[in-house]
């Protein structure tokens, strides 16, 4: 007799065993003919309450009374040789353990294989549910293979194998987790190692992605793996790395002459359909799936038996690739595990692409900024004949350039442009910075000319007015004994940051450039004071620059030292910084000033930096009411932009709203002031330059009457407030201070004077 083919179909409260209940094909019992010439496909689906057995020929599927079902997603066979035989005097017995993913096993057995194990053909099978007594699930398979003497198995034999696995599926289950955690713990480490290997070729995409090849190849066991990025412009899937097999290496290389990739429509193909939905896509058939397309196997001979492509996404969860896995290499397809690790493995890819890319593109933008840089250097570059030229009558004695050069009352701004440099040199020779640190006389005047065509010429923040602030530091040097005060070194490095602190300044501020958003913003918001970073950055280029170091004679710790003071009083020069810490200059003027301290010569360093920036403001009326004038038209032109861009700007930047002797009076009272007062407390020498901005500020105020209109005359000139000056001048109004201002206090006061800061 033939015996049939059956299951234990019982529910799980009855430890799933009953009676056998035969198979259907074509209405009839299946018999041993039809197993012995097919593929015998041995699958069990757990479902709610029972067991259904499926046996497969061919490709087409054997009905069974239980309701029909796909072909189970995953599942591994694991085959145990149990000591069953004895009990069900079977030939050979094996386990199948069930997977946990969705409770499904699938079991590939081809005859060869069975007949293998068995060293006959199967005549006979009997499959026993194993049951958790934990949880009442199915967690394997009992499978006895050709009952000895050709008899059929019964139920006996059933009783058998479940007493067996009464008491041993404890351990059983025991055994299935542990293994599960072990599985785990690899899959993390092997996850862990993959994100290690990846974030290390973030410099080269092409190196990055063969990467990502190599590691989904290997975590998925596959034959192939391709990865594409999705062109969002040119709406294209683009392969610049091959993994072997799909494309010969001759034609890789071809392609890669003609036009170094290989491109694809993103809306084609299995790859563009899993761009365009951006859901995985697990094909198990490929040559059964209608997007599939077999030109390249034909043209290769290579076959694609299942294919699983997953999509590759950044931080926002928009696809930026596509990864094609393909053949299985240690199962008949992909199961769901391999799914949930491709999704895993996935998002490592995304965020490593994502930031390979955005790590492409800041280094092209530094080299962008590089080329900008050597650009703009050339442009300033000092030929050796401009240097020469400066320095081909010799160094000029400060007293030659005017006998009241290192007075208090002289107004720099009346030294012609052209003469500048050479005023810069004699200020360097007379503080004895060049003997004290060896500077090559040609360095320096390389340096000065190149730091003077570093400025740009708006109407106040200009090459005139960094001269002016750098000739106060001078002045302060000369009248009021700083090396009593501070290191050489500080006064040196204050000194060098005057000439420096407004280097290619566009004649707008801070706010501007942070509502703007303009590149500077970009580099330097985040750290705050943006202008005053910039100036310092171009500092360093120039320094950088062949033969302009001045410091080149420096120790290694020096040259650090003096570059860090550089940028402390450079940033000094942000008025929103003098704020923050003029209470603890409060304090160290309270507590009187300990040039031992060395907190006390950095809050000294930045006050000093800061008087020298205002410094117009200490010169006579004249002077005074010039700078005015230029630093509303600066305030103006930047108002204008704001106007343009769609903002509103403060009351002094717009030109229909600013009063100017109100704004300059508010400014002298709450800024100028309280600064050389405090530098008065600190410095007694110095409060002769309080007494001239107090005293000025009172100017102001007697003016003010004659400001018929708001912002600047229609000529941009307050060219008529001198008259009014002039008339108490001399009705003896103004007092004995106005003496200085017949005498040395207006030099520079010129209508075409241009230069300086903003206040």
């Amino acid at each position: 007799m033939i015996p049939r083919f059956g299951r234990a179909a019982s529910s799980r409260k009855s430890l799933g065993v009953s009676k056998l209940l035969p198979f259907k094909n074509n209405g009839g019992h299946c018999v041993l003919g039809d197993i012995q010439c097919c593929t015998l496909l041995l699958m069990c689906v757990i479902l709610q309450e029972c067991v259904c057995v499926y046996v497969l020929e061919g490709d087409s599927r054997l009905q069974c009374d239980g309701p029909s079902h796909e072909l189970p997603k995953e599942g591994k066979i694991r085959y145990e040789t149990l000591c069953l035989q004895q009990q069900t005097q079977s030939q050979c017995c094996c386990l199948l353990l069930v997977s946990e993913d969705n409770h499904q096993l699938f079991c590939q057995v081809r005859p060869s294989q069975l007949s293998s194990m068995l060293d006959s053909e199967v005549s006979s099978l009997l499959c026993v549910p194993v049951v958790s007594r934990a949880t009442g699930q199915v967690v394997a398979l009992a499978c006895a293979f050709n009952k000895q003497g050709g008899q059929r198995h019964t139920e006996a034999d059933e009783h058998a194998i479940q007493h067996c696995f009464c008491y041993t599926s404890t351990v059983l289950t025991s055994t299935l987790a542990f293994q599960k955690e072990q599985k785990l713990k690899v899959e993390c480490q092997a996850l862990l190692q993959v994100a290690k290997n990846l974030f290390t070729h973030l410099d080269d995409v092409s190196v990055l992605l063969q990467e990502i090849i190599v590691e989904a190849r290997n975590l998925s066991d596959a034959e192939i793996c391709s990865v594409f990025l999705l062109d969002q412009v040119s709406h294209e899937l683009v392969a610049k790395v091959f993994d072997g097999g799909v494309v010969s290496d001759d034609e890789v290389e071809h392609i890669l002459c003609v036009q170094k990739e290989f491109r694809i429509p993103a809306d084609q193909g299995i790859a563009g359909h899993v761009a365009m939905t951006g859901q995985i896509l697990n094909i198990k058939d490929a040559y059964s799936h209608p997007l599939f397309y077999r030109g390249v196997d034909d043209s290769t001979g290579f076959r694609t038996r299942n294919i699983l492509c997953f999509p590759i996404k950044d931080e926002n969860n928009e696809v930026i690739g596509v990864a094609e896995l393909v053949n299985k290499t240690n199962g008949p397809w992909f199961n769901r595990f391999d799914e949930d690790l491709a999704t895993a493995f996935s998002i490592y890819c995304g965020i490593s692409i994502a930031h390979s890319l955005l790590y492409k593109k800041v280094h092209e933008a530094q080299f962008r900024s590089h080329l900008a840089n050597e650009m703009m250097m050339y442009h300033m570059k000092v030929s050796e004949q401009e240097v020469a030229q400066l320095l081909e009558t010799g160094l000029e004695p400060v007293d030659e350039i005017h006998p009241l050069f290192a007075e208090f009352t002289y107004t720099p701004r009346s030294l012609p442009d052209d003469n500048t440099p050479m005023g810069i040199l004699s200020m360097f020779e007379d503080m004895g910075f060049i003997n004290t640190y060896k500077i090559d006389l040609h360095t320096l005047a390389r340096f000065c000319l190149m730091v003077k065509k570093g400025y740009r010429d708006p109407p106040y923040h200009n090459w005139t007015h960094a001269f002016s602030v750098s000739h106060f530091c001078y002045l302060l040097y000369k009248n009021l004994g700083l090396a009593n005060y501070l290191e050489n070194i500080e006064i040196f490095a204050l000194f060098v940051s005057c000439m420096c602190h407004d280097l290619d300044h566009r004649g707008t501020n801070n706010s501007f450039q942070v509502a703007s958003q303009s590149v500077l913003a970009a580099l330097y918001s985040s750290e705050g004071s943006v202008m005053e970073r910039h100036h310092f950055a171009q500092a360093i280029a120039i320094l950088n620059t062949h033969g302009c170091n001045i410091f080149d004679k420096f120790s290694r710790k020096d040259y650090q030292r003096m570059l860090d003071l550089m940028r402390d009083i450079i940033l000094a020069t942000d008025l929103a910084h003098h704020l923050r810490i003029f209470p603890d200059l409060q304090r160290m003027a309270d507590a009187g000033y300990n040039p031992r301290n060395q907190t006390h010569r950095s809050l000294l360093l930045c006050l000093l930096m800061t008087s020298c920036d205002l410094s117009d403001q200490t010169k006579g009326w004249k002077t005074t009411r010039k700078i005015a004038e230029l630093i509303y038209k600066e305030f103006f032109s930047q108002g204008d932009l704001e106007k343009a861009m769609g903002n509103r700007p403060s009351e002094m930047m717009d030109r229909e709203k600013a009063y100017i002797p109100e704004l300059q009076i508010s400014f002298m009272e709450h800024i100028a002031m309280p600064i050389y007062k405090l530098l008065s407390e600190l410095l007694p020498g110095a409060s002769e330059l309080y007494e001239r901005v107090a005293t000025n500020r009172v100017q102001w105020t007697k003016v003010s009457h004659k400001f018929t209109v708001r912002g600047l005359p229609s000529n941009n000139s307050l060219d008529f407030l001198d008259e009014e000056y002039e008339l108490l001048q001399s009705q003896g109004a103004l007092g004995d201070d106005s003496h200085c201002d017949d005498t040395h206090c207006l030099n520079g006061c010129l209508d075409d004077v241009v230069g300086g800061r903003s206040q």
